[in-house]
């Protein structure tokens, strides 16, 4: 019995998307509920399982192809799901020119993509040598670029051009419409974590005893900004023509770089929680967002946003906002640096913080004050227990 797959229903925000990759080729077996393929929106993939057991009979909308709700994908003959590994094991003996694998080391037996496999092919290369970092185990194309790269004895010249991802066309578009929409002007100050890294290091090990996770950095820098946000609540609001909305909540997106570009999911009313139930969110947050899990619902609003380039080593950047939001705190690497405090020059643990702002609606005075709120509740975290 022939049995169709269709591209499920996509949000409402959502009006069409991109055939990723599909997991299986005709011919080949698949069981219910496994993975088929992967349709790539504007923010996130979404994995479209096979209805029942069989074997693909037909593709309908091949690789790269835009698709909407409802739209026929592939064709399954539904019956017995025969040993796909046997059978796979048994044509790369008989034929060279059989799909290539991933290696045994890189723990998946998908197939490769077509575009991954193509390069594969035409180099020569063994999928077995090459390290695989995309998700699951597989073998992405920015691995074998790196390998060939790598690879000097070779001496091999590749270039290959390829279309922006969804989500990097979107992102694209996000960041030009920002900068030409909106008056973006950056605000620069330092911060001394000694007392942040002092509460750390006591209560590190009591913090997991008691809440099971880790205690860092970014729940206090939530926490921090979630306390200047109520000083200068125009920092939280955002623009709609030219009417100023002011926000009553703090829905706080925290950037999360990815292998398929930067996400910014987000934590709702952050100004209600501790920093346990912060760290548990941020690090639920960023693991799906990696992991390629997250949910359009987990990605929309966001009131203000916080990106980390320490993480990668940056000093000193001008982020650039997240429309419609109006503000966007920047964290640095930290960095330890003289300081003079009673007359003593010391080394202390010092970080530059920068604020990109819209200054349609946010003065340069609120900017700076906000930056200093949130430079004074970090240097005495007291202050946030304090509300002061």
């Amino acid at each position: 019995m022939s049995i169709e797959v269709k591209v499920p229903v996509l949000p409402e925000s959502v009006s069409d998307a991109t055939i990723a990759s599909w997991h299986r080729q005709p011919g080949e077996s698949i069981s219910r509920d496994e993975n088929l393929v992967d349709l790539e929106t504007d923010k996130v993939i979404l994995e479209v399982p096979a209805p029942v057991s069989g074997v693909l009979k037909e593709i309908i909308k091949d690789t790269g192809a835009t698709v909407t709700s409802n739209e026929l994908l592939a064709i399954i003959e539904e019956g017995e799901v025969v040993d796909t590994a046997a059978s796979d094991d048994a044509a790369a003996a008989s034929s060279d020119e059989t799909p290539v694998t991933t290696a045994e080391a890189s723990g998946s037996t998908e197939k490769l993509s077509p575009a991954v496999r193509r390069i594969v092919t035409e180099e020569q290369l063994k999928a077995d040598v090459i390290p695989a970092t995309g998700r699951g185990g597989r073998i992405s194309k920015t691995d074998v670029v790196n390998y060939l790269a790598d690879d000097g004895s070779r001496g091999s010249r590749h270039e290959e051009r390829v279309p922006m991802s969804r989500l990097r066309t979107r992102i694209a578009e996000r960041m030009k419409e920002a900068q030409n929409t909106a008056a973006i002007l950056t605000s620069f100050n330092e911060v001394n974590l000694q007392a942040v890294v002092g509460l750390r290091k006591q209560y590190k090990q009591e913090f997991i005893d008691t809440h099971g996770i880790k205690l860092g950095f970014m729940s206090f820098f939530v926490k921090a900004c979630c306390e200047a946000l109520k000083k200068f609540p125009v920092v939280n609001a955002s623009l709609d023509g030219t009417d100023v909305i002011y926000h009553n909540f703090m829905d706080i997106g925290i950037a999360v770089s990815t292998e398929r570009g930067l996400l910014v999911p987000v934590i709702r009313n952050a100004e209600s929680m501790g920093l346990s139930e912060i760290e548990r969110h941020v690090a639920d947050l960023a693991s799906r967002a990696r992991d390629g899990n997250i949910g359009l619902e987990d990605l929309k609003g966001g009131t203000f946003s916080i990106t980390n380039g320490g993480v990668f080593g940056s000093m000193l950047s001008t982020p650039l906002l997240n429309p419609p939001q109006s503000a966007i705190l920047a964290m640095h690497a930290i960095k330890e640096r003289p300081v003079v405090e009673a007359g003593q020059i010391v080394a202390r643990p010092m970080m530059y913080l920068a604020l990109s702002y819209d200054h349609r609606i946010i003065d340069g005075k609120d900017s700076v004050r906000f930056l200093v709120a949130v430079k004074e509740a970090l240097e005495d975290p007291s202050r946030i227990l304090l509300n002061l």
